[in-house]
């Protein structure tokens, strides 16, 4: 067996012991969905390379406003994370991102790293909304309450809005 064989192996046996829904496209690629309570999923890319497993998933978008705040914040953070860190791609949306030795990757090692990708993206979502879309979330509140809309999915933003 090569390298490829043995870490999609070793991959898609720690996905179903954990019972994670993953799509794998091809031999060494897996699209996996993370569970969470803030950020209800996270979507994340395992793939094998040719020295290093990749660890990718995507945060939020790039934010509308406060981005010098937003970047602060992305990088106070990567002092605090485990195996993968923050990055902005060239639109400027933000993810978490990392790479793991071939010889590193274990059932272990990748609840790890799941573990950080989701304890990241859930923790930090509504921090990262509150920073960069203050003002989409205030305009929304406005929008809902002239409508009679719920406010339910709002309501970690109540302190935004004007009494």
């Amino acid at each position: 067996m090569s390298v490829l064989d043995d870490l999609d192996a070793v991959i898609a046996a720690a996905l179903d012991e954990r019972e994670l829904r993953y799509d794998r496209s091809t031999p060494g690629r897996f699209f996996v969905t993370l569970p969470g309570t803030t950020k209800l999923q996270t979507n994340c890319w395992l793939v094998v390379g040719r020295h290093a497993l990749l660890v990718e998933a995507f945060v939020c978008r790039r934010p509308d406003e406060a981005h010098e705040q937003v970047y602060r914040f992305l990088l106070r953070r990567n002092a605090r994370l485990y195996g993968v860190h923050y990055t902005i791609d060239k639109a400027g949306d933000i993810y978490l991102v990392g790479r793991v030795a071939h010889h590193a990757v274990t059932a272990d090692e990748l609840d790890r790293l799941l573990g950080q990708v989701v304890e990241a993206a859930d923790g930090d979502f509504n921090t990262l909304l509150e920073i960069g879309f203050a003002n989409a979330i205030r305009r929304e509140w406005d929008w809902r309450v002239s409508r009679g809309e719920p406010l339910a999915n709002l309501q970690a933003f109540t302190h935004l809005v004007d009494s």
